[in-house]
């Protein structure tokens, strides 16, 4: 026997067909774009086009940002990706004390509608698919979007995307969570219906994986936690009201791809699997659509390294490579330089034509699931399911994904993999080439790319000349309506755009919600 895999399954020399275990390949693997979706969502999948190629973007200001998007939209790139700086994501103004050294930083800065306007200024909003890395204020930012599309004439109907919007997560292992989990929920809910009613062809939620994976899950965990938390938003709707088809088909999820290839492929499959069963079998959806779980991949950012950056080129071309032979829907590969710092343009356009050599240069769209019944995949994906299966269960056990948060059940697993994993990367077990193996005495000099300070002062100087040109009476009455309608029942969506077309603020907004429903406060003991 070889090894292990990262979730601790063996890895064999040679592997056949006995090694399938319960599984009856005929059955269980079916056709692509049926039922269990073993093989992907799609019946034909990349042989009419690729999947989508993103790529996350947002820094400093919103001129800043428009820039750059106008360059990735000229060098390929097929749908925009927007990364949103920590106070935005913390519903926080770039003037309030809590933004303080933090503006512009790792993402864009967006406090108002004006802000937004000038994000896409020139890009036609029915013309491109826009994801947007947003959760606690995802619906803030969401009408802001929906604001400036109708300004330029487009119809609601008409424009496409996502918001991430997946706030359980958020308390598991990312921690930009503003209110509590059962409000929370609340807000998650709101905005399927809105979306069913106003922007039918957004994807309301994108629950992650992806940033579990980062903070040291193992592929099983991933898999696993990530689906208890999408069963938990599948059943807040249903409890607000909503029928299961009427919803379902707008979920769509995000994982990471790792460098390991094979396991990360028969991940993907077995998520694909337990997805459809769970939404079949337990929550009882007809709508073939609602039975396929659709994903966004990114490329592992925590396996890339500072040391030797070019090296990171290789492991993103197959982190790449596992997402699209795993049938990806729409794919961000990292740049290399991104250990470093915030990616240069050049790195940016690079990652992007990795993604284009894989589509134009190889063999890879030209046949669907390619390496399915390989006897290695196969029983992996097997594995993999039955160990997801069974963590779905131990939070079960713990009744449900809330209940086994507010116990810190998942943050503490996910721990343990991540020290799991530092202690062998440092005893040498775990090889990471520059880092423990081929190390080289000195790296080339880099020059990496800088976000200026200033855009702080800016951004308070735009709010103070917002603050000082709105009607600011109308701006209170809106946000009154708003604490109301948080104390209340009604979709929170509908008050909440009034007040961003009034030129609330992102933290206005966010603050009127924290008056009602408090902060969230995490278990110190796990």
């Amino acid at each position: 026997m070889a090894g292990t895999s990262e979730s601790g399954a063996p890895i064999h020399d040679v592997y056949g067909p006995q090694d399938v275990t319960g599984l009856d390949p005929a059955a269980a693997l079916g056709e692509p774009g049926s039922f269990p979706f073993t093989r992907g969502i799609y019946p034909a999948m990349y042989l009419s086009r690729p999947w989508t190629m993103r790529q996350y973007a947002g820094f400093s200001t919103a001129a800043d940002s428009n820039r750059r998007y106008h360059q990735l939209i000229a060098a390929g790139t097929t749908g925009l990706s927007v990364a949103f700086d920590l106070p935005t994501q913390m519903g926080y103004d770039s003037d309030a004390p809590q933004a303080r050294g933090e503006v512009g930083k790792v993402g864009v800065a967006i406090d108002s509608l004006e802000d937004m306007r000038q994000l896409f200024e020139g890009i036609r909003l029915d013309k491109v698919s826009t994801s947007m890395t947003i959760n606690a204020p995802a619906a803030v930012l969401l009408m802001l979007y929906q604001l400036v599309a109708e300004e330029e004439g487009v119809s609601p109907a008409a424009i496409t995307g996502t918001i991430q919007n997946d706030i359980l997560k958020e308390y598991i292992a990312r921690g930009t969570y503003i209110y509590p989990p059962q409000p929370s929920l609340r807000l998650v809910a709101d905005t399927f219906a809105y979306c069913r009613a106003e922007i039918p062809r957004w994807n309301t939620i994108s629950i992650s994986g992806y940033h579990m994976a980062e903070a040291g899950a193992t592929p099983v965990q991933e898999i696993a936690f990530t689906l208890a938390n999408a069963r938990e938003y599948v059943r807040t709707a249903i409890d607000s009201g909503l029928a299961v088809d009427e919803f379902a088909p707008r979920l769509s999820f995000f994982f990471v791809a790792r460098t390991t290839l094979l396991e990360e492929v028969a991940k993907f499959r077995a998520a694909r699997r337990l997805w459809a069963h769970i939404m079949r079998d337990e929550f009882g959806a007809r709508d073939p659509r609602s039975q396929m779980l659709r994903f966004h991949t990114q490329t592992a950012g925590v396996q890339l390294t500072a040391q030797q950056p070019e090296v990171n080129l290789a492991r993103v071309t197959l982190q790449a490579l596992a997402a699209v032979l795993g049938g990806t829907q729409s794919l961000h590969t990292n740049a290399y330089d991104e250990a470093i710092a915030l990616p240069t343009q050049k790195a940016a356009t690079l990652a992007l034509r990795t993604q284009q050599v894989l589509a134009y240069e190889t063999d890879l769209t030209a046949t669907v699931d390619p390496l399915a019944g390989s006897y290695a995949i196969e029983s992996m994906t097997s594995e993999l399911e039955a160990q997801a299966r069974a963590l779905l269960e131990q939070v079960d056990s713990l009744g449900g994904a809330v209940a086994a948060i507010e116990k810190g059940y998942q943050k503490a697993e996910i721990e343990r993999s991540a020290y799991r994993v530092a202690q062998e990367v440092d005893a040498g077990e775990r090889k990471v080439v520059g880092v423990n193996a081929f190390v080289t005495e000195q790296d080339e000099p880099y020059e990496p790319l800088r976000v200026d300070p200033s855009i702080e002062q800016a951004q308070a100087a735009r709010l103070a000349d917002l603050r000082s040109r709105r009607d600011g009476a109308d701006v209170r009455q809106r946000l009154d309506d708003l604490r109301r309608a948080a104390q209340g029942d009604a979709n929170l969506l509908y008050p909440l755009r009034a007040c961003l077309q009034a030129l609330a603020t992102v933290g206005e907004v966010c603050d009127a919600l924290r008056d009602v429903w408090g902060i969230y406060k995490p278990p110190e003991v796990y």
